[in-house]
């Protein structure tokens, strides 16, 4: 009797480390998914589109200083953004009208005012940002790159990811390639944005496919296409 008492005792302390397993986990999962609203974008600026495009370089310095939290906001606006909401047409031109870019922020220990370490994911439709990871993956995302150890100064880096099966649904076997040329676009009025703010902006294209996508938390159906550091200049 003595033995069966003591195995119930053991069994529901198991139990119990269970559900608390269970609770912390739910408790996380939460705080994850939980949207980040974002500012409304400007839609005016000091700097117009031509000084912006005469000024653009791509760089690989940048000062230790934070982005403000609006500054981010207006970075993933034009990016993805959408501009015209009653066919939810976006920032930059896609195939079909198919948006199969999707745009991920790895920010670094105090690289944005107000916003947490961690990968997050831009979502267009309601311009915020969802936390997938609270870790800090900057060193990883470093070394997926084959070690260019500049991109890791940067306040954050966007990592433009591309979902090809939403553009192969349309157009078959060209998708790659449709998928391919909006990332371009999405890249470039990157460097027009962050140059209009007073900010700069790297590019890379060499790295580790899948070892970037793990650093990143990307899922599966996510490939990694480019990241761009962004951060202010030295």
């Amino acid at each position: 009797m003595g033995e069966v008492m003591k195995a119930s005792a053991i069994s529901f302390r198991c139990f119990l480390a269970l559900v608390l397993v269970v609770l912390l986990l739910a408790v996380s999962g939460s705080a994850l998914a939980q949207a980040i609203s974002l500012p409304r974008p400007r839609l005016q600026s000091k700097v117009s589109v031509e000084e912006a495009i005469q000024a653009r370089r791509s760089i690989r310095a940048f000062a230790r200083a934070p982005l403000q939290f609006s500054e981010v906001a207006q970075i993933v606006w034009a990016a993805q953004g959408i501009t015209e909401s009653a066919q939810g047409r976006r920032a930059a031109p896609s195939a079909g009208a198919l948006y199969p870019v999707e745009i991920y922020l790895a920010v670094t220990k105090g690289g944005v005012e107000g916003l947490e370490v961690g990968v997050y994911r831009y979502d267009a439709a309601n311009h915020g940002l969802q936390r997938v990871s609270a870790e800090n993956r900057t060193e990883r995302i470093v070394r997926a790159a084959r070690n260019q150890t500049w991109a890791g100064q940067a306040a954050l880096m966007v990592i433009i990811a591309g979902e090809y099966a939403r553009t192969a649904v349309k157009y078959g076997e060209r998708a790659q390639r449709y998928v391919h040329i909006e990332v371009g676009c999405v890249a470039e009025n990157i460097f027009l944005q962050v140059q209009a703010l007073g900010l700069r902006a790297g590019i890379i294209g060499a790295f580790d496919d899948a070892s970037l996508q793990e650093a990143a938390t990307l899922p599966a159906a996510h490939e990694p296409l480019l990241i761009m550091p962004v951060g202010r200049p030295r």
